[in-house]
């Protein structure tokens, strides 16, 4: 465990500490205050801490737990309980993904409520819960990823033409920031866990992928609020 924390914090402060630097040395050339200056240091070295901490936790905790919940989930024999436990998870991490009440807040901030936050909220988390269902239902029945990812964008084609103009660009941040810190590791995890007990199933084709059906599903729910709303 030593060992993984100092792995870790190798890979946040070499992630972290570039932009901080680049960060400070404009703030230097502009001439902003110093008040700033020392908010902006004790930012970064909490973001670090942070990061440590949170990445820990997923090494620990998130990617155990979801790769033993996929394993145990076929030895039910209950497709339709596969599907209900990867939308009930996939649903709530996204809930909890930071990037996700970012995005949500920026867009309240800019738009005076014009757009609910917790609707918009909601409907990223059902369209990632949505495609991660029918992702694991692709696992089950070996349906080759590149005509669920063709029939996808094929959608958010046609809705781009039928959803009001501001929803598009958000659709399309949307699925960018599902693929965050919390929701990656237990989707991935749970694809991998499912995919290693199943008989005649590849870890590479089969387990992979997932994220990549998920962020479609934000892009079309928010479309589709955009339509309705």
């Amino acid at each position: 465990m030593i060992e993984d924390f100092k792995e870790t914090f190798k890979e946040v402060v070499q992630a972290v500490l570039p932009l901080s630097l680049a960060v400070l040395l404009i703030m230097l050339i502009i001439g902003m205050s110093s008040d700033l200056f020392l908010s902006f240091v004790t930012g970064s070295l909490l973001v670090i801490a942070g990061m440590v901490l949170f990445l820990m936790g997923v090494k620990i905790g998130m990617l155990p737990i979801g790769e033993s919940i996929g394993s145990e989930l076929p030895k039910h024999n209950s497709l339709l309980f596969i599907v209900a436990v990867a939308f009930l998870l996939s649903f709530i991490a996204t809930l909890a993904e930071p990037d996700v009440r970012v995005l949500s807040t920026m867009i309240n901030s800019v738009s005076d409520d014009g757009i609910s936050r917790n609707l918009l909220i909601l409907s990223i988390a059902c369209g990632v819960g949505f495609f991660v269902s029918v992702s694991m239902l692709r696992i089950v029945y070996g349906v080759p990823i590149k005509y669920l990812l063709t029939a996808g964008y094929l959608i958010v084609i046609m809705l781009s033409f039928l959803t009001k103009p501001e929803y598009i660009a958000i659709a399309y941040d949307a699925g960018g920031v599902t693929t965050g810190p919390m929701t990656v590791p237990i989707i991935l995890a749970l694809g991998i866990g499912i995919v290693s007990v199943m008989g005649e199933k590849s870890e590479l084709s089969d387990g992979f992928g997932l994220i990549g059906l998920a962020s479609i599903g934000p892009i079309i729910s928010v479309m589709l609020l955009g339509v309705f709303t």
